[in-house]
């Protein structure tokens, strides 16, 4: 029996000792020459970031660092939280016209488009992107929860994903649309009708792996005689509801795709939690958003991609819903919506940055501390992960990004990332010292 003692104290002390060095080989110090505090809205300079395996342990200037810990030496960068996209399509490549989303869905298989999805989330990750929101697999069933496995699993690179999957649309409002009426066509969303069926899709939806349940509540959009957007919207008040309380039962949030007046009007009237795209935003359904508490993707830079093609395919109203767009943004800063980086990636190629929808969110009308909140702190707040993500702070989950030079000077330097961290490891290492 004394033996048998032994030799379990043996065996803890091992644990403890190899436990301990198991940890210690986990340390890493990063020196920062700045840091930017997005929460206090603050540049610090000389700080020392500790990070035990996937953690924040420590912040600070002068911190002593461990002999066991792997020092990264970003003195000569400015060292930010990693960015966070909250409206992007990864199974999608860029569609501008409805031939090239079209060809995606017709002549491209689901396991080669996630193939092709992989490649795109390695490429957000390496700009900088270490969270992203998906809100959409456009015909790819269920393959968007596979690829959040196989991030959360370390079997390829990518951000932590959210993802929404099928989306729901009504019959005859999303594509593919106009083929002959003999042929039975692929649809980029689960098609349902009735309070009955969209109920049934939203827990269909979510037992399926769904974060969100995304919702295409308008269509048809055009520039009204007062010269504001109008739509029209694809679900009755009784179909939406059934859906948003479905979901909200389940602890699920809902996104809305609403461009015009009409749709937005009718997604915050069913109670959704995010406006995407929001073109047609006006006083009104601003101070709306506001009081119930809505966020709000505005997607400007997939709306430049798309307005020349579009309108060259014989639909001007993309380019005429440029300037209402800004307008509307512009109004939404000055009323502190709750805002957040959402660029629609995936409608324009991954090979283009989402980064510089950042850009364009200064450009028109928010400084750039506004800009870094909507892209770390304010998605992080939409997607519900404000405790892990979104700030650089003790506890939180060692997501960072690096640049050289000051972002709060030249906001571009946002597309031009030099080092990636993700959970503690390094995925993009570019330092030039």
């Amino acid at each position: 029996m004394r033996q048998l003692i032994k030799f379990i104290w043996l065996l803890i002390s091992l644990f403890f000792i190899f436990g301990g060095l198991a940890s210690a080989q986990n340390l890493k110090a990063i020196k920062c020459g700045s840091f930017v505090d997005v929460k206090n809205e603050k540049i610090l300079s000389q700080i020392i970031i500790l990070i035990e395996s996937n953690k924040i342990q420590q912040i600070g200037p002068n911190l002593t660092i461990p002999a066991t810990a792997e020092i990264i030496d970003l003195s000569g960068y400015t060292v930010l939280p990693g960015l966070i996209e909250a409206h992007t399509h990864l199974m999608l490549q860029g569609d501008s016209t409805s031939e090239a989303y079209d060809e995606q869905l017709l002549k491209e298989s689901i396991p080669y488009r996630t193939i092709r999805a992989t490649a795109a989330a390695k490429m957000a990750l390496e700009y900088g992107f270490t969270s992203m929101r998906d809100v959409g697999n456009e015909g790819t069933m269920y393959a968007d929860v596979d690829l959040k496995r196989a991030i959360n699993r370390g079997v390829i690179p990518g951000p932590r994903l959210q993802v929404s999957t099928r989306a729901v649309s009504i019959t005859g409002a999303y594509p593919l649309l106009r083929y002959a009426w003999e042929l039975t066509m692929p649809k980029g969303v689960q098609i349902v009708d009735g309070a009955d069926e969209c109920r049934q899709a939203v827990r269909e939806q979510i037992s399926n792996g769904s974060d969100w349940i995304k919702i295409y509540c308008d269509r048809g959009y055009w520039v009204d005689t007062d010269g504001g957007i109008s739509s029209k919207t694809n679900f009755t008040m009784e179909e939406l509801k059934a859906m948003v309380d479905e979901a909200h039962r389940w602890k699920v949030k809902v996104a809305a795709h609403a461009i015009g007046r009409d749709g937005i009007r009718i997604a915050l009237d069913a109670g959704v939690n995010s406006i995407e795209h929001g073109d047609g935003f006006d006083d009104v359904l601003i101070a709306q958003a506001l009081k119930q508490g809505v966020y709000w993707c505005p997607t400007m830079l997939v709306s430049e991609y798309v307005a020349g093609p579009r309108t060259a395919a014989g639909n001007p109203f993309w380019s005429q819903m440029l300037d209402i767009l800004h307008l509307a943004f512009r109004k939404g800063v000055q009323a502190k919506m709750k805002i957040a980086l959402g660029s629609d990636a995936g409608g324009y190629p991954w090979t283009m940055n989402p980064a510089r929808e950042i850009a364009l969110m200064v450009k028109h009308g928010m400084n750039t501390w506004q800009a870094l909140r909507a892209s770390t702190l304010v998605p992080a707040e939409l997607m519900g992960w404000q405790e892990k993500v979104g700030s650089i702070e003790n506890g939180k989950l060692a997501d960072m990004v690096a640049v050289k030079g000051n972002p709060l000077e030249d906001i571009s330097l946002l597309q031009k990332i030099s080092f990636v961290m993700k959970d503690g490891n390094i995925y993009k290492n570019e330092l030039t010292h």
